[in-house]
């Protein structure tokens, strides 16, 4: 049976949401992306244009107290992902998600997880597997406390060094 998806998750999330993403892609076949590469760019003044369900979720979720936390780990120069993301990144802040970014290069001392991940309320640990290209191949539940320490302090350390959204700039 596959996990709940993320938005029922975080649904049922009382306390804190924190999502760690260590790849400079994904999902390469995204028409978002392909609108971007052809120069599309989000009008922040335009809140219909680019308002989405999953930013609702974020909205509900910090109205009732959660605090949603993203970080992103980057090589630099940053591809054109990466630029792609930052750019989309706003939304998500003004919906109440902390976002922050760090360099790879500043996190080499730094003991991270191999994959992707959702820890919510500091007990539900959720790791996305992808494939080369960047696709969701799966997801998995992970209940085992040493590997949800580990994610947890793997994530407060990127987040400790992390540049806040508004300060992060793009190399």
């Amino acid at each position: 049976m596959p996990p709940p998806p993320v938005e029922q998750l975080l649904a049922d999330c009382k306390e804190s949401a924190l999502h760690l993403e260590l790849r400079d892609g994904y999902t390469a076949d995204d028409p978002a992306f392909h609108a971007w590469k052809a120069g599309h760019r989000i009008d922040l003044n335009d809140r219909r244009s680019w308002w989405r369900p999953w930013l609702q979720n974020i909205v509900d979720a910090t109205s009732r107290g959660v605090r949603v936390r993203r970080a992103r780990i980057v090589s630099e120069p940053v591809s054109d992902y990466i630029r792609f993301e930052h750019g989309c990144t706003v939304p998500n802040v003004r919906a109440g998600e902390e976002v922050r970014w760090l360099s790879r290069r500043n996190a080499t001392s730094l003991p991270l997880p191999a994959n992707d991940f959702w820890l919510f309320d500091g007990q539900l640990l959720l790791v996305h597997h992808f494939s080369g290209a960047g696709d969701k191949v799966d997801t998995e539940i992970v209940d085992t406390d040493s590997v949800i320490t580990f994610y947890r302090d793997a994530f407060e350390a990127v987040w400790q060094r992390a540049v806040p959204h508004q300060d992060y700039r793009l190399v």
